[in-house]
């Protein structure tokens, strides 16, 4: 973990936010299965990076995996939150389609875990 994240650091330092979030995103999928709560932070950072540069729309596989990743860990309410999360980026990018699959996918959550407000 500390490894893609200076990784990634040095890569911001370039002002080169994609390759950063690259760098993140490829060390959350390598700790996935050994370090969970790690690959999640990575990807929430992943994600950020991409948010604060404009970039959502290249964001929308990290909040899938993120959002798939807490399913895992049975942690839906953080699930359901990368989908809004998902959503609201698709809609900055007028990516109707990606927006509408995002909302329902967290309504389904939503509806799996019974929270139904």
């Amino acid at each position: 973990s500390d490894f893609y994240r200076r990784a990634s650091e040095f890569y911001r330092e370039c002002g080169r936010s994609q390759p950063a979030s690259d760098a993140l995103a490829k060390g959350a999928s390598a700790l996935e299965d050994k370090a969970p709560e790690e690959a999640t932070k990575l990807y929430d950072d992943a994600c950020t990076l991409l948010e604060e540069d404009g970039k959502e729309q290249m964001a929308f596989d990290l909040y899938r995996a993120a959002a798939s990743l807490y399913v895992k860990l049975e942690k839906y309410s953080d699930a359901a939150a990368f989908h809004l999360r998902l959503g609201s980026a698709a809609d900055k990018c007028n990516a109707v389609n990606s927006q509408c699959k995002a909302y329902l996918s967290a309504i389904i959550i939503y509806l799996y875990a019974h929270d139904f407000q």
